[in-house]
């Protein structure tokens, strides 16, 4: 059982102590310089939320909270080697997966991948929040064809559901629902998410293929500063896997902890563009 608390037989002056033995949970994915995405939202999601954080960088980016500048991707045989590594020491509860750039990063994370048991939450990033493409054309089919029908849960908005699928945007409650099980039918459970979408309340679907969607509701927040919410999602999901949560449980505590976070992150006032989400926001505030 991970996220446990067990006793130790070494002796201390004090006496025996109890060791944590906390959840782990491995985050695959780009880094983001700028430290409002990516391996950096997914680590400290990881933390917020009481998870030890391990990682394995598939791209090296340079952006800000205005754009992305520089992408160069990190060679196959090093992303395979991150990986083994840490499988073959840690006992890793649940996997979370963004950035993959191409086809054959593609294959290499699902070969590594060969062999674990534990949960793998996707988060098919295509596009970032500055606009710059982060998927290439290729890879997408790769993406859609070799690594969702390994993954427990995927995390596509809208606009990312709709290139997995070759078709337009949901407009409609029924579209993102009827696309969510074009998607569950390769093999994951399908959370579309509805940040794209419009009106007051935001709705993201949990379609597992079997009875009705859970759908869970938000106010829609206004302001700038939501870079990194897919990253940081996604991540908070693979955090309450690894916890030993189930999936429903998972996506509705990671969703509520995301809120909170979009709620709180104008208190941050990072960068001139499109500031990230306070990760921290239920253990500190920024200091003016």
């Amino acid at each position: 059982m991970h996220g446990v608390t067990q006793e130790t037989g070494a002796g201390t002056a004090g006496g025996d102590r109890a060791k944590a033995v906390p959840a782990i949970a491995l985050t695959i994915a780009g880094s983001d310089s700028g430290g409002g995405a990516g391996i950096q939202a997914d680590l400290k999601a990881f933390s917020a939320l009481g998870v030890y954080g391990a990682s394995a960088l598939t791209a090296i980016t340079a952006q800000n909270t205005r754009a992305v500048t520089h992408i160069h991707d990190i060679p196959d045989e090093i992303v395979a080697a991150q990986i083994a590594a840490v499988l073959d020491d840690l006992d890793v509860g649940a996997i979370k997966i963004g950035m993959l750039s191409s086809p054959k990063i593609v294959d290499t994370v699902v070969a590594a991948l060969d062999g674990y048991g534990g949960p793998v939450v996707v988060d098919p990033v295509i596009v970032a929040k500055s606009g710059a493409v982060l998927l290439q054309e290729a890879a997408v089919a790769a993406l859609r064809d070799r690594l969702l029908p390994r993954a427990t849960l995927i995390t596509p908005n809208l606009p990312e559901a709709a290139a997995l699928l070759g078709e337009a945007p949901a407009e409609t409650a029924e579209d993102a629902e009827r696309q969510g099980r074009a998607l569950a039918r390769l093999g994951p459970a399908v959370l579309m998410k509805g940040g794209h979408g419009a009106g007051e309340t935001c709705v993201d679907l949990l379609v597992t293929g079997e009875g009705e969607p859970l759908a869970l509701s938000a106010a829609r927040l206004e302001t700038r500063n939501t870079h990194g919410t897919g990253c940081t999602l996604s991540a908070a999901i693979a955090a309450e896997l690894a916890k030993g949560q189930d999936l429903p449980e998972a996506v509705t505590r990671a969703h509520a902890y995301l809120h909170a976070a979009i709620a709180r992150a104008d208190c941050l006032n990072v960068g001139s563009g499109h500031g990230p989400v306070h990760h921290f926001h239920r253990l500190w505030e920024a200091v003016s």
